[in-house]
């Protein structure tokens, strides 16, 4: 099956199983991503992992992702996963408002969630409800902020001994 008959396959799947929870999808550098709404995403991945012939088993990546220009939905995780015996992989995506951090966790579906979760937890503020442990993981428990956020800007307005011109600009 090829990339695009995947994605039809997929998209039909869980247009049917999950109605209008299923928000819609694309191809993005050869992968299948679909988007579903956030109050859904445990239930979708657990299909997708349950059902013999999706048989999606294992959790490649969970990341998180702040587009702070996308206003309503600045926030978003993005589960990969991969089907080993036919080798297929896709991304679900879930989207969010920037105060509206709250993630089910999906340690019960994979236990390796777990660190994925506590790393994204750690740089962008995720709230993986139902965690088992949830605490930063790689910066200092004093931290009060996430810095994979984009809140911050990339250099300092204050310098001037540099030049735009010695990085090409």
């Amino acid at each position: 099956m090829n990339t695009t008959e995947l994605f039809d396959h997929l998209s039909e799947k869980l247009k049917a199983q999950f109605g209008d929870d299923f928000i819609g999808g694309e191809i993005q550098y050869d992968f299948p991503v679909f988007i579903v709404e956030k109050k859904s995403i445990l239930e979708v991945l657990q299909y997708l992992k349950t059902t013999p012939e999706l048989n999606y088993h294992f959790l490649t990546t969970l990341c998180g992702i702040h587009m702070p220009e996308n206003k309503g939905a600045e926030l978003a995780i993005m589960y990969q996963l991969h089907n080993m015996v036919d080798n297929h992989r896709i991304r679900v995506k879930i989207f969010m408002e920037d105060g509206d951090v709250k993630v089910p966790s999906a340690t019960s579906i994979w236990p390796t969630a777990n660190w994925m979760e506590r790393q994204e937890y750690d740089f962008f503020g995720f709230n993986f409800i139902g965690h088992p442990d949830l605490r930063r993981i790689l910066n200092m428990d004093e931290m009060n902020y996430f810095p994979m956020r984009k809140e911050y800007p990339l250099e300092d307005g204050s310098r001037d001994d540099k030049s735009d011109k010695m990085f090409g600009r």
